[in-house]
C-alpha cells in the first residue's frame, strides 16, 4: 500500500481513545479522503482481527485486497491508499480472532450503499454553511424557560414523490417541509433517526452506521443543507439518537472481529429480547468513546441543536424486559450502573462542548434526577419525555365525557410530580402504530364529537406545563395510523374538520411561542 506522511492518530489520541474519552473520533478512525483529486487514510478498531485489509472499488474488490498495518498495542490499524476516491465503495476484510474472514461496513464511515449492498462509501462533509445568525442565538432559544414545540418527523413519510411514490430526497423535502413547519408555527423538528439502518421499517432504530446519515433520502451534504435551511428559517432541528442497542446484521458491530468487540458477550447482558438486537457494553472504553465521539459528530458537523436519546430506560435497568434472566450489578442491584456513568458523561460532554444545545431522555420510568445536573448526581439531561402524563391523558380522553368525572385523577396526578424534572409532553408516533389506531381513533363519540375531543385534547397539551410534541400528521386529524409506507394524507385538509385541527394546531402554536 502506498505510504502517506500524515498519520491519522497521535499518542494523545491514542491514549483517549483507550481510556473512553475521545470524543472526535471521526477525524482519526474511518475511511477519510484527502485533499486532492484521490487518496484516503483508513482505520479501524479490531484488536483481535489477526489481519485487516480494506478492499473496495480502488482496489478492484477481490482480485487487489490492501493489508493495513497494527498501530501497536492499540488495536487499531491503518493505512492509506493513493487511488481511492470520493464515491468509492469499500470495505474492511477482517481475518478474525478465530480464523474465519468477514468483510465488515465501516464503523466509521460517513455513507453507505443502498439496494443491493452494504459497502461504505467515500465522502466528504463539505456544505457551506449559512447559519452563522442561528448558531449566535440558538443558547436563548433553547433555554429551559422559554417555548419549545417540537414536530417530530419520519422523513420517509411526510411526502412522497407525486408520480411513483418513491421516497423524496432530503433536497426534495427541504422547501415544503420548511415551510410547512414554520407556518404552523414550531420551533423544532425532530428528526426519526437518520442515522443509517438497513432496514427502513425500522424507523432508525435499528441503527448501524452511528456517523453516517442515511443515503437512501442522499447525500450527507443534502442533510446538511436541509438542517440549513431550517436554521435560516429559525427553526432547530433535533436527532433522535439510539445508543441502547443496534442490529447483529453479520456485517455491522457485532462480533467485529469475531470478538464480543461493542457488545457484551453475555447474552442476559449484551442481546435485547424485545428487538432482537446487542447492547453496547458501556464498560469498554473504546466502545464509550466510539458513542461518545457519536454524538459529538452530529451537533458538530451537521449542526444538529440537540439530541433526543431513545430508549433510556432500556439501558438504565439490568433487568429491563428480562423476566429473571438478568445479571445483577456488584452490588447486587438491578441498576446498569455502566450505562449511568455513560449517561452522565455523555451529557456532562456534549454540554461542555455545546452549552446551547439540548440534551433530551427518552426515559419512562420514575429514576430519579434524569434532568438532574451531573455534579449533584443527577444524568444531566436538559429535558425528559414525560411518559406517564401521554398515557394517563390519552387513558382519560378515550373515556366518553359522561364517565370521565369518575377518572380526573388521570389528569391531576401529574401535580404529584410536575415539578419533579424538565418535562416534555410528547404525542409521538409511538402512540399512533401497531394497532393503537390515530390520536382520532382513539377518541369516542361521532365524527364531529371526535373532531371535538381531539381540539380538546390538544389544547390540554399546551396549557399543560412542558414542552411540546406532535408527530407529523397529527394536525392532520388522520383516520388511520401512521404508515411508514406512505405519505401523510394530505388530502384530508379538503375537509372542514380536519383543515379546522390544523388551524387549531397553527393557533395554540402562535398563544404558546408569543
Amino acid at each position: 500500500m502506498p505510504k502517506h506522511p500524515d498519520p491519522l492518530f497521535g499518542d494523545l489520541d491514542l491514549h483517549l481513545f483507550n481510556e473512553g474519552q475521545h470524543t472526535a473520533l471521526w477525524h482519526h478512525l474511518g475511511g477519510r479522503l484527502v485533499d486532492g483529486p484521490t487518496g484516503a487514510h483508513f482505520s479501524v478498531w479490531a484488536p483481535n482481527a489477526q489481519a485487516v485489509h480494506v478492499v473496495g472499488d480502488f482496489t478492484k474488490w477481490d482480485s487487489e485486497p490492501t493489508a493495513l498495518e497494527r498501530l501497536g498495542s492499540s488495536g487499531v490499524w491503518v493505512g492509506f491508499h493513493s487511488d481511492a476516491a470520493e464515491g468509492d465503495r469499500y470495505k474492511y476484510r477482517l481475518v478474525g480472532a478465530r480464523g474465519t474472514i468477514a468483510d465488515k461496513a465501516d464503523p466509521m464511515g460517513f455513507k453507505a450503499e443502498q439496494q443491493n449492498g452494504n459497502a461504505s462509501i467515500l465522502a466528504r462533509l463539505d456544505h457551506e454553511w449559512e447559519d452563522d445568525e442561528w448558531l449566535a442565538t440558538r443558547g436563548d432559544r433553547n433555554r429551559w424557560d422559554r417555548p419549545i414545540s417540537v414536530y417530530e418527523v419520519h422523513l420517509g413519510s411526510w411526502r412522497r414523490d407525486a408520480d411513483t411514490g418513491r421516497l423524496r430526497s432530503y433536497a426534495e423535502q427541504t422547501q415544503d417541509l420548511v415551510a410547512h413547519v414554520k407556518a404552523m408555527g414550531f420551533t423544532h423538528v425532530e428528526l426519526l433517526p437518520i442515522t443509517e439502518h438497513p432496514l427502513y421499517a425500522s424507523w432508525g432504530y435499528q441503527t448501524i452506521g452511528y456517523f453516517a446519515a442515511t443515503s437512501r433520502y442522499g447525500s450527507p451534504t443534502e442533510l446538511q443543507a436541509l438542517i440549513d435551511a431550517f436554521h435560516q428559517a429559525e427553526i432547530g432541528v433535533l436527532l433522535d439518537w439510539v445508543p441502547s442497542h443496534f442490529p447483529t446484521d453479520g456485517f455491522g458491530l457485532a462480533l467485529f472481529d469475531e470478538t464480543h468487540l461493542y457488545e457484551h458477550a453475555d447474552p442476559r447482558e449484551g442481546f435485547h429480547p424485545d428487538w432482537k438486537s446487542a447492547i453496547f457494553n458501556y464498560g469498554r472504553h473504546e466502545v464509550r468513546s466510539f458513542l461518545l465521539s457519536s454524538a459529538r459528530f452530529w451537533l458538530e458537523e451537521f449542526h444538529f441543536d440537540g439530541i433526543r436519546v431513545d430508549a433510556v430506560a432500556s439501558m438504565l435497568y439490568r433487568d429491563y424486559s428480562r423476566g429473571s434472566d438478568w445479571i445483577p450489578n456488584k452490588y447486587g442491584g438491578r441498576e446498569n450502573l455502566e450505562a449511568v456513568e455513560f449517561l452522565k458523561q455523555l451529557n456532562a460532554e456534549m454540554y461542555a462542548s455545546f452549552p446551547d444545545t439540548l440534551m433530551i431522555a427518552e426515559e419512562s420510568t420514575a429514576w430519579p434526577g434524569v434532568t438532574r445536573e451531573t455534579d449533584h448526581d443527577g444524568l444531566g439531561f436538559g429535558f425528559k419525555w414525560d411518559m406517564g402524563w401521554m398515557n394517563d391523558s390519552l387513558e382519560y380522553f378515550q373515556f366518553d365525557p359522561v364517565y370521565r368525572r369518575h377518572h380526573h385523577h388521570k389528569l391531576t396526578f401529574r401535580s404529584l410530580y410536575g415539578s419533579s424534572e424538565n418535562f416534555v409532553l410528547p404525542l409521538s408516533h409511538d402512540e399512533v402504530v401497531h394497532g393503537k389506531g390515530s390520536l382520532l381513533e382513539k377518541m369516542p363519540g361521532t365524527d364531529d364529537e371526535r373532531h371535538a375531543n381531539l381540539r380538546l385534547l390538544f389544547g390540554w397539551q399546551f396549557a399543560t406545563p412542558g414542552k411540546k410534541l406532535l408527530f407529523m400528521g397529527s394536525e392532520l386529524a388522520p383516520w388511520l395510523e401512521w404508515n411508514h409506507d406512505d405519505e401523510l394524507p394530505w388530502y384530508l385538509t379538503s375537509d372542514v374538520r380536519h383543515e379546522g385541527i390544523l388551524q387549531w394546531v397553527r393557533a395554540l402554536n402562535e398563544l404558546y411561542t408569543s
